[in-house]
Formats: C-alpha cells, structure tokens, sequence
C-alpha cells in the first residue's frame, strides 16, 4: 500500500549473542519481543501470537492397477509438539488501538513443554520444526503475518551407562563365486563405547582372517539411516557419512587394526524419541572380496551432544589418545574432503534386499529416549544441511610389525 505507515515488522528472539540465534530445549523459556516500526499514526486492531511445533512426514508412492491404470498414494502423518496462543495487543472495548509514530516493542515469553522434545530436523520425507508466528489486524487493511523458527536440540548425554558400554561383534562368509568356493573370511571388530559426539575419533579395533585364495580390502563406514513412518509404512533414506579404507590382505593371510582412527563429522545428532521420524547411525566394518559379495559387521552408534567426561570413565584411557576437534561446533569442515561411497556400495545385494522388504511390512515402532540433562549451546545449522561428505585418512598407520601377516610364514 502506497499509504502504509508500517515500515519494519519483525520478531526478535532475546539470545546472549547477537549473531547467533538462540537454541532451546524442553522446559526452558523463550522470550522475545514483536517490533513495529509505524512512519505515522495507525490504528491496531489485535497482534496475535502463535508458537508451534510439528513433526510432519509425506511422500507419494505410484501403485499400478494394471497394464493402463495407474494412481498416486500419499502417506503423511503429524506429531503436535508445541501448541500456545497469546494476545499480545487488544483493545479491551473491541475498538482499535491508536499507536504514534515510531518504534513500537511487544515482548513475549512463554516456556517450552517440560515433556521431552524432538530436536530440529530437516529431511528428504519430513521435518521436525518450532516457530512462532505473529499476525497484525488493522482496520481496512491487510492482515501483515510474520513467522520465524528456531532451533529446538534435546541433549543426549554419551555419559551414561547404556552410551558407553562397548560395542563388538563377529561376523564369517564362505565366498563363492558361481558353484566354486574360495574358502572363508572372518572380521571381528570392538570399539571402545556405543555414545559419540561429533568431532570425535573412534579407534576400531578389528581382525581380519582371510582364509581364501583371493586378497580382499577391509573398509569401516558411518552410516546415518533417516525413517520416516506414516500410517503403518516406512520410507528410509540411506546415506554414508565417513569412511575408513585399510590395507589389503593377501590370501591366505590375516591382519589387525590396533586403534585405527574413524573420525566423526558435523553431523545431527541421533533421533530416537519420535514417533514418525528417527535418525540413527551405525558403524558398519567390511571386507571386499573380488568376485563375491562383501562381508558386513555393524556396530550401532548414538550421536551425542553432551561429550565424554575427562575423568570418570571407564573409556577415558583409550579415547584420551586422540585430541576431540570442536568444529561440530560451528559445524563446518575445516577442509576439503573426498566424497564417500555411495550407501548401496556399502551394503550387500542380500541385506539390500532384505531391508526393502523389511522397510515395507515392518510395523512402526515407538522408542524410548535417552536425553537427561539441558543442554545450553549448541548448533543450530546442522539440520538444513545434508549428511556432510566425507572421507578420513588414517592418521595413525600400523607400524611394520603391524602389517598383515600371511598364514604360510
């Protein structure tokens, strides 16, 4: 209008620092304040405030119903996190209110649900976000909406028991090609704790037994699996985080990994607690054999906020060997890194096919969460950003004593 008087609207987040948007977590308080820059005399009818959160998923699937018949399914669902509504400006007799020119500053406060959140989440079938929304109501005039988000992150302390109990495991395959066997590889692999924060380096500790006639070429991966669940139905969205390439190991001979390091980039952390969404990783050790299909051992992984203690862990020792990088802070890669491998690169033909049907018929489920103490700073970036590439070099090569040994020495 070319005799509006409002020159600025804006919502204003109260944040200690002035470039950095605030960051919340269930039960604190957010406060703000609603500006109003008037160039003249106008009339207010009502500023009304809404602040929201909703976890939404949705996406389409083509069914055929014969040779020329086909249609569109949609399969969509809706979590309601945060629900308040406020009058922040109403006349009491119904009439309008007359503001002077100028600034004009409505605060706002209000407290989050002291029932544990979701944290902030963009993804390819769904998101999970907060905002708050103001309408301004003036006579024979538009209604003027603004909306503005911030950033929800619900802390996942790796300082529990559950978080740092060692993961391990072992895993053999005959490998075969056609009807001829090359005989058996075996991996067995341990790492130090279930619970990390990003920044962090795993050392993987594994064994690699390779009793066939080829060589084959040990690798580690982080994975991140994003599910999404809506009415019975999963769609999940694989992707490679960080990757670990180690030497190869002739035929007929084995080798170790003694702390090889796998470190962690800026990724979001772990989703465990929502009904139509979860975000977990896995470490994933591999064995590629030429010819046959690779062998995969997983380990599960909780992305943390809250890191490790220095003292008081039963882990302290072996993760007091590497310095933790605090980029995941700011969540920026300090450099330029090679893209991972592609996820079907990772996984077997079988366990491929395995999950595709099992994405299909298995029902959803609904997870108990981890998340114990407030959390106070931490990185609002990270969920409009896709699962950083990534590629880590081993910064610690194995010693000559430490190389593969053959089995015929």
């Amino acid at each position: 209008m070319i005799f509006d008087t409002l020159r600025k609207f804006d919502i204003i987040f109260d944040s200690p620092e002035l470039d950095c948007p605030p960051v919340f977590s269930s039960g604190d308080v957010v406060s703000g304040r609603v500006l109003l820059q008037l160039s003249g005399k106008s009339r207010i009818s009502s500023l009304k405030f809404h602040a929201e959160g909703f976890a939404k998923v949705h996406w389409t699937e083509s069914r055929s119903a014969g040779s020329s018949t086909a249609y569109t399914q949609n399969f969509s669902d809706e979590v309601e996190y945060l629900n308040r509504k406020e009058v922040l400006l109403q006349a009491d007799s119904g009439e309008a209110t007359v503001l002077p020119a100028g600034r004009h500053e409505f605060p706002f406060s209000f407290q989050l649900p002291e029932e544990t959140l979701v944290t902030s989440f963009e993804g390819k079938h769904g998101s999970i976000r907060y905002w708050v929304k103001v309408k301004l109501h003036r006579p024979w005039a538009t209604v003027r909406k603004i909306k503005k988000e911030f950033t929800v992150i619900e802390p996942i302390d790796i300082n529990t028991p559950a978080l740092l109990a060692p993961q391990a495991g072992a895993k053999d395959k005959m490998a075969r090609a056609w009807y001829r066997n090359f005989g058996q590889v075996s991996v067995t692999a341990k790492i130090a704790r279930k619970g990390y924060t990003p920044g962090e380096v795993i050392p993987v500790f594994a064994e690699f037994d390779n009793s066939t006639s080829r060589s084959i070429v040990p690798k580690a991966f982080i994975t991140q699996t994003q599910t999404f669940i809506a009415r019975g139905t999963m769609k999940q969205k694989h992707s490679v985080v960080a990757t670990l390439c180690g030497d190869i190991v002739s035929p007929r001979c084995s080798s170790s990994w003694h702390g090889r390091a796998l470190k962690i980039p800026p990724v979001g952390p772990s989703i465990l607690q929502c009904r139509i969404i979860k975000v977990e990783y896995m470490l994933k050790v591999c064995v590629d054999v030429p010819g046959t299909s690779k062998l995969c051992l997983e380990l599960p992984l909780v992305i943390g906020t809250i890191p490790l203690h220095p003292f008081g862990s039963r882990t302290s020792s072996i993760s007091s060997q590497y310095s933790v990088n605090v980029e995941w802070m700011r969540m920026a890669i300090p450099e330029q890194p090679e893209p991972p491998p592609d996820y079907s690169s990772v996984v077997t033909e079988e366990e491929a096919e395995q999950r595709h049907h099992a994405v299909e018929l298995r029902p959803a489920e609904d997870l108990s969460g981890i998340q114990e103490q407030p959390l106070r700073a931490f990185v609002q970036e990270f969920r409009f950003r896709p699962p950083p590439v990534y590629s880590e070099v081993d910064p610690n090569p194995q010693p000559l004593n430490m190389r593969p040994r053959c089995m015929t020495c």
